[in-house]
This record gives C-alpha cells, sequence and structure tokens, in this order.
C-alpha cells in the first residue's frame, strides 16, 4: 500500500485507529515530482508540509547575487518545507527542488489544522517533528560556528550516509556552506589518511 511508509512514520509518534487513520489519507495530495521539478519556489505562499515517500527533495535560499546555499535535504520517509512561511502561510524564503524523480504527500496548512481539531493526537506529532527539526538546526549552526569545514563534513557522512548516496558534491559543499574545490581538498586529505 502506497500510505504504508508515512503510516509507519506517524506510528513512531502516535497511534491511529482505522477511522483516524482513514481522516488523515484522505488529507493527504500524492505527487510525483520530476528530477530538478520545483515543489516550491521563493516568493510563492508556502502552502504545504511535505513528506518524501521515494526519491530527495532539497531546500536551498537563493540569495540576491544567485548563490544557492542548501539548508536542508529530505529522503525517503522524511518531512520536508519552508517552515516558518508554512506556520504563517508567508511567500516562501526557501525553493524546494527534487534532486531526483521522488514521490511526495503534501498535507496543507489548512487540512493540519483541521487534522488537529479532528485528531488532536495530530498536535503532538507535529509538535515532536517540529522540535526535532529546531534541535537539528540549532545543533548544525553551533557545529558550524564551532568546528572546522573538515569535522563538518565528517559529521555529515556519519550522520546521513543516505543523503550522501543521493546529493551531488556541489550540493553538499553548500549545505556545509564552503565551495566544492574546498570539499574536494577535504575529502582528498581524508582519502590518504
Amino acid at each position: 500500500m502506497i500510505h504504508d511508509l508515512i503510516l509507519k512514520n506517524i506510528a513512531r509518534h502516535i497511534s491511529l485507529d482505522k477511522e483516524e487513520t482513514a481522516c488523515f489519507i484522505s488529507s493527504l495530495k500524492q505527487r510525483k515530482v520530476s528530477k530538478k521539478e520545483f515543489i516550491l519556489q521563493g516568493e510563492e505562499v508556502c502552502k504545504y508540509i511535505n513528506f518524501v515517500h521515494s526519491g530527495t527533495l532539497r531546500a536551498y535560499y537563493l540569495d540576491k547575487a544567485g548563490k544557492e546555499s542548501t539548508i536542508m535535504f529530505a529522503v525517503s520517509d522524511w518531512w520536508i518545507t519552508d517552515i516558518f512561511c508554512f506556520i504563517n502561510q508567508q511567500p516562501a524564503m526557501l525553493t524546494i527542488e527534487a534532486v531526483e524523480e521522488s514521490i511526495i504527500f503534501q498535507l496543507s496548512k489548512d487540512e493540519l489544522d483541521r487534522l488537529y481539531i479532528k485528531i488532536p493526537k495530530f498536535e503532538r506529532f507535529f509538535r515532536v517533528i517540529f522540535q526535532n527539526a529546531y534541535i537539528r538546526e540549532q545543533l548544525r549552526t553551533i557545529q558550524n560556528l564551532s568546528l572546522s569545514a573538515g569535522e563538518r563534513y565528517h559529521i555529515f557522512l556519519n550522520k546521513y550516509p543516505q543523503v550522501v548516496k543521493q546529493v551531488t558534491q556541489k550540493q553538499i559543499a553548500s549545505y556545509l556552506g564552503i565551495t566544492p574545490e574546498f570539499l574536494s581538498t577535504i575529502r582528498g586529505h581524508k582519502h590518504k589518511k
């Protein structure tokens, strides 16, 4: 069943009965996304939080000079959105694109709010998801301030081996805040050791 993965993801934090499961599934929009297709672009109102069923997505910030800074990746069984703009229904600060052909489930802000009322335990589920995202970003910020690029790369490799297999070295360098050339140097030193 196509919904098995997202239901297992939900079941890590809350239990749903058959009626609640049916209600949740009916609130989702399934979407097939082609490689390099955008599911969110800057200035577009962020209407959805997205669950990756298969494939890989990347969220990045595009500055005025056209430089991309990767903020996050999402592979199968992960959630992704521009959280600030989704919660506040504002124009996106991030662009989210498919790194490869992907199947996602989208949950709109309106549907999420309906779920909170109809099935209050979803407030717990999304609180856990959002707090985990906040913790991850806080740790990443501290690592960016306190660790060398080499140390950050090593942590990235160990923490996200499934992401490393799906994205380009240029995208990893963008996530680490370094140039692709500097990442090549780091990787060269790693292989020499």
